[in-house]
């Protein structure tokens, strides 16, 4: 907290100056310029295909998502001091899109705030003052839209949306930021062209970087709302009607016990509302954004998921592993820990060990992790992983597996029952209840909804 208020006194002025379009023959080139005044400035960028033919010179619509995405971006680095005043000085906003970005940054800045023992509240954290206007005065001539853009970040998530949707008949598109092994790996085994996945490049400013290196403030942002305004960016440029998240119910809850700081802010259903209608309301490209998976648990993906034993071995979720080339399994953090145990009722010990590359459920160190994990701590681990509820339901159903086959229980599951957490008893009632779930607070369009409904008829 002391460091909040020295650095918001030292550095009371964050500016997003300016966004830069600039088109070449392969791409569309988003360049930015924020600062924090007397501190630093940083230039970070995106690289987006571009179709053959198609240019966004005089397009007010694209201009509106270019500045859009910038105001995602921004809050990366404006955290770094939190300067209580953010001048816009290349774009409009009114009052109404202010409110929607301070709801947004608050939010999503919950884990910043929470870890870095920052006490504040919406109204007073930031004011956002807007001097710039858009630089084109014309809207280009809307072609028809068709088709789906489903983000593909390599995990198990969209790989079921990817294959739900694909095997239905749906024209699909991927989409990814920065490319990776398992995305493309994800996209082949979907039975698309590797030409089927488009790629941005988003250029990190890592001046960033050297600020905390200083002891700025650093911390978690919502980075899935990147994802949700460049994915707009994306399907503008390709004329694609949806934007297909797979983001599913398990995300609306709060990671920290009795409070309102939640990891996956940027993935909850509140947020896609919001995204929903911002888009509709202020960007206006006819554009559908919504998750396909919302209606769903983690459990019941995990479920869904494992028949599908082509992805097995290319799938991928592990944010440290993410950062190395091939990407990996680094078995070592806790969403490792979760996907394992969210898969452990349904694969056998010697199949897990095969995916992460070692006997995870049989690791003294990854112990706090998994109490965590089960509810036995004051907040879930900062990561995206699923409810309290569905992690214990999985192990339970684990547990009880093994000792139905006569198997030695892994370390970390005779913990779970010497602890008195195992309650087999209810174990077929919660089961058959999460088999059966259907979160209705969704945005599905009924196609969508029909081709969801028959895929789970078929595998829960």
């Amino acid at each position: 907290m002391e460091k909040f208020e020295q650095f918001r006194a030292e550095a009371p002025v964050f500016e997003y100056k300016a966004y830069t379009i600039t088109e070449t023959e392969e791409t569309v080139e988003i360049d930015y310029v924020f600062s924090i005044a007397g501190v630093a400035e940083f230039h970070p960028g995106w690289s987006f295909p571009r179709p053959e033919g198609f240019s966004v010179k005089g397009d007010l619509a694209f201009e509106r998502l270019a500045f859009s995405l910038g105001m995602a971006e921004a809050v990366s680095y404006w955290k770094a001091a939190c300067s209580p005043l953010m001048r816009v000085e290349c774009g409009s906003l009114d009052e109404e899109q202010i409110r929607w970005w301070k709801k947004l940054y608050f939010l999503g800045l919950g884990e910043f705030f929470y870890v870095n023992g920052i006490k504040t509240d919406i109204d007073t954290f930031i004011d956002i003052e807007c001097s710039g206007s858009f630089s084109c005065t014309s809207e280009t001539e809307r072609l028809p839209l068709s088709g789906c853009l489903v983000p593909i970040g390599g995990g198990k998530d969209s790989a079921l949306t990817l294959e739900t949707l694909t095997q239905a008949g749906m024209k699909c598109r991927c989409y990814a930021i920065n490319k990776r092994n398992s995305i493309t790996a994800t996209v082949l085994a979907a039975g698309l062209p590797e030409d089927a996945l488009i790629t941005a490049k988003r250029r990190f400013d890592r001046s960033l970087v050297d600020l905390n290196s200083k002891g700025y403030l650093n911390g978690h942002t919502p980075f899935s709302s990147v994802v949700a305004f460049s994915a707009e960016v994306t399907a503008y440029l390709n004329r694609l009607r949806y934007v297909v998240l797979s983001n599913e119910d398990s995300a609306n809850e709060s990671t920290v016990a009795g409070q309102n700081v939640n990891h996956q802010y940027s993935k909850s259903f509140e947020f896609e509302q919001d995204f929903h209608s911002y888009e509709e309301r202020f960007l206006a490209t006819g554009i559908y954004y919504f998750s396909f998976l919302r209606p769903l648990s983690e459990y019941q993906i995990a479920k869904m998921f494992v028949s599908h034993r082509k992805y097995l071995p290319v799938f991928r979720s592990c944010n440290l592993g993410s950062k190395v080339s091939p990407d990996i399994w680094c078995g070592e953090c806790p969403k490792c820990l979760f996907v394992c145990l969210i898969l452990s009722p349904f694969l056998t010990r010697s199949e897990l060990c095969g995916i992460f590359g070692r006997d995870m459920l049989g690791d003294e160190k990854m112990t706090d992790f998994f109490f965590e994990l089960a509810g036995q701590s004051e907040h879930k681990p900062f990561e995206c992983v699923g409810s309290i509820d569905e992690v214990n339901l999985a192990v339970t159903l684990a547990i009880r597996r093994y000792e139905s086959s006569g198997e030695e229980l892994p370390l970390l599951m005779q913990k779970y029952k010497d602890a008195g957490l195992y309650h087999p008893e209810t174990a077929d009632t919660v089961n058959k209840a999460y088999c059966g779930r259907y979160s209705h607070t969704n945005l599905l369009p009924t196609e969508f909804e029909t081709i969801l409904k028959k895929e789970m008829e078929r595998l829960l």
